[in-house]
């Protein structure tokens, strides 16, 4: 077992990337351990193969420095929130026992996005439970529950519960964006036109990167949900956006 102190969920292999690619870059250069894991191999993209999504994501994997990516062979477009794809996240939480969870926007566009949330967060509930006996390579699993579940806000206009920001890798979440080439921005493809595809979505990633920094008085920010109160044991370390 190889414990992690974040484990990042995203129901297709690029939302990772483009909704929290910051944080993790941040976290890694503190020197925490993080994992993505990828909920379907989105066979049902517009444009690139399976063969290349999967590729392409081990690669923005590295730029990351992830100790772990997965790909859990759920079916683009048709999973369900049910006990066997529940059983599935259990097994993943339990057997990288991350203190903190992030997963997709609880509503977006893409009707996989809030999906993936709600199974993520019920499954991260239910894997603290005992009585829910699951095993990895034939070994019986201990429950674990995260101290939290966070949700990055992706392409609808959500107000965030708080901010992290990522001035300084916003260079390098791009980076680990453009890992995914087959799905973004290049004028020398000849492959159909996307809602992700063009020049002006990575624009509107950096737009709302630095919409969400702006409000903190800092270059670039990532967006987070919280559906738990949340509480601080110093004021030393807020971010306050100086008047």
């Amino acid at each position: 077992m190889q414990k992690l102190d974040i484990l990042a969920f995203g129901a297709h292999p690029d939302d990772v990337e483009l909704g929290c690619g910051g944080t993790l870059f941040a976290a890694v250069a503190e020197g925490k351990k993080i994992g993505i894991i990828d909920l379907t191999q989105g066979e049902l993209g517009t444009r690139g193969t399976v063969a290349d999504r999967l590729k392409e994501a081990s690669l923005a994997g590295e730029i990351i420095g992830a100790s772990i990516r997965e790909n859990l062979g759920m079916k683009d477009g048709f999973f369900v929130n049910d006990q066997a794809h529940q059983m599935m996240i259990i097994e993943i939480i339990r057997k990288y026992q991350p203190e903190i969870i992030l997963c997709n926007a609880p509503e977006d566009r893409h009707p996989d996005h809030g999906k993936a949330a709600k199974l993520v967060a019920d499954a991260a509930f239910l894997s603290g439970l005992n009585k829910i006996q699951t095993s990895n390579n034939g070994v019986a699993q201990t429950a674990w529950k995260p101290k939290q579940v966070f949700h990055y806000i992706q392409s609808r206009n959500l107000q965030p519960s708080f901010v992290v920001d990522i001035s300084a890798f916003m260079d390098k979440k791009m980076d680990s964006i453009m890992a995914h080439s087959s799905q973004f921005y290049n004028p020398n493809s000849n492959e159909p036109n996307t809602f992700i595809s063009s020049d002006s979505f990575l624009e509107f990633i950096k737009g709302r990167a630095k919409e969400f920094g702006q409000q903190i008085g800092v270059a670039y920010a990532e967006g987070f949900i919280s559906e738990k109160m949340l509480g601080i044991r110093s004021f030393d370390g807020l971010i306050q956006k100086t008047t």
